[in-house]
């Protein structure tokens, strides 16, 4: 045999069948139809692709755009996925080298003096060898090793799929907080508002109790009021902290003041407007999805692996190469030596740890499988979610909008009576209390209504791809 075929034939020898159980992508977990019902009756019919949406053309305000852009360039948390996903990318390289023989070149010598014959005679000897090795290659014969390399592969698949929803976590978490910053500061700015018009009302009070217009009850209740909007001035100002705070954390530095929302009536279009709806499509390639399908693949070929383990196990070890006993002549004289030693290995008796650990693989594969399931239903039911939420926030809105003309135009008539001696100070404090209330539901409304635009480029997987940057080579 010559030695160009010995050293070939390791990989002559490594074709292999696969053992893996045929995959097929488990259906059925939903009904994909649209839902239905008075929430999602004003919706159009058009489906815009979220996934082929930039952040940078989704988010308009362009102060938003910059916190969003220090987010995804400073986040701890898309940092610790960037890195899981090289990990993973490193492990199925290593995982891989195991197809392939282990090639090593040896040049060694041996000189030496020994005894020869009777007597204290000796001898000095001398020998040289240069070979090529192949030590202890395992023949996949029957897929254990590609079984293996598939399912580190799906892993380094999965990984990738969970930094892209990391990724959009930052950015749905980032654009979240800003928006809670804005909305906590026009009921900061509210409040201020409240505590002011009640203390002068409050002054104004006391100066027709003293004029023995006004009773105590109604200095009282005015007090109530003013001291009510205080402690409210206080609560939104500890909000305003803790957003900001909030926001510096999901960023990973500091945000600039100029970088912060004024207030949540300043912002007008700060998102992009898009249809949207419901289709298989979209659910299938949402990244968390994606993730649990690659889970499931390498569970799939995980049960491929411990099928082979019951199986022989076939390794060869050889070398070959040139040897002399005398250096100088070795690569031009030297006489063709090698060797050849494979093994055949068969499992007869491992305590039942082959038939269990082939147990733990196909149930390992039934978690996956609800595991897939589970995530689709959570995109279904996270897209019909926003969906119904599209359908009636717009009404709400300009709702919520006539409620507080209604309720200013309340209080200006209420407080004129009130002064006049017309009516009494309980209806006024009513009105107060109703324009009060009636301003800060509508901050509540504004809020939901970008933060419903911000949730659906989240659960449509909106923008999901990674930068070169964040591949791992």
């Amino acid at each position: 045999m010559s030695k160009p075929i010995l050293l070939l034939l390791p990989l002559l020898l490594s074709g292999c069948v696969s053992l893996d159980p045929h995959y097929d992508r488990p259906d059925g977990a939903v009904s994909l139809h649209a839902p239905r019902g008075e929430a999602y009756r004003d919706l159009p019919d058009a489906t815009a692709d979220y996934r082929a949406i930039r952040w940078q053309d989704y988010v308009l305000d362009a102060r938003l755009r910059q916190v969003v852009a220090m987010a995804l360039d400073s986040s701890r948390d898309l940092r610790e996925a960037v890195a899981n996903v090289k990990s993973a990318h490193a492990q199925y390289g290593e995982q891989r080298a195991d197809l392939f023989p282990s090639l090593s070149a040896d040049l060694s010598g041996t000189r030496a003096r020994t005894l020869s014959g009777a007597g204290n005679q000796t001898a000095l000897s001398s020998s040289y060898s240069a070979e090529g090795s192949v030590s202890a290659f395992e023949l996949d014969l029957f897929g254990k090793n590609q079984s293996l390399t598939r399912q580190q592969y799906e892993t380094y698949l999965g990984t990738l799929e969970g930094a892209r929803s990391t990724r959009l976590t930052v950015l749905y978490n980032t654009v979240s907080y800003w928006l809670q910053l804005a909305a906590d500061r026009s009921n900061l700015t509210i409040a201020k508002e409240t505590a002011q018009s009640a203390e002068q009302s409050l002054a104004v009070t006391r100066k027709r109790m003293e004029s023995g217009v006004a009773s105590m009850v109604d200095v009282s209740s005015a007090e109530t009021t003013w001291q009510s909007a205080q402690a409210d001035v206080a609560s939104y100002t500890t909000s305003v902290a803790q957003d900001k705070n909030a926001l510096d954390l999901v960023v990973g530095k500091s945000v600039p003041d100029a970088l912060l929302p004024t207030d949540i009536d300043t912002l007008g279009r700060a998102l992009r407007d898009v249809p949207a709806g419901i289709s298989s499509e979209t659910l299938q390639n949402r990244p968390d999805v994606l993730q649990a399908e690659h889970n499931l693949k390498a569970a799939n070929a995980n049960i491929g692996a411990a099928r082979a383990n019951f199986f022989p196990s076939i390794t060869l070890t050889a070398s070959g190469g040139v040897g002399s006993g005398d250096l100088s002549a070795l690569f031009k004289n030297g006489a063709g030596i090698w060797s050849f030693a494979p093994s055949v290995s068969l499992p007869i008796f491992k305590g039942g740890y082959n038939v269990a650990y082939l147990n733990y693989t196909k149930a390992q594969k039934e978690y996956y499988v609800a595991a897939y399931e589970k995530a689709v239903q959570t995109a279904f039911q996270e897209v019909a979610d926003a969906l119904a939420r599209r359908g009636t926030i717009n009404s709400q809105l300009s709702s919520q909008r006539s409620n507080v003309a209604a309720a200013q135009t309340y209080a200006h008539l209420a407080d004129l009576r009130y002064q006049s001696g017309v009516d009494t100070w309980l209806n006024a404090l009513t009105a107060q209390r109703t324009l009060y209330s009636a301003r800060t539901d509508l901050v509540t409304v504004q809020q939901a209504y970008y933060q419903n635009l911000i949730t659906f480029y989240k659960v449509m997987g909106g923008g999901t791809a990674l930068t070169a940057a964040e591949r791992p080579m």
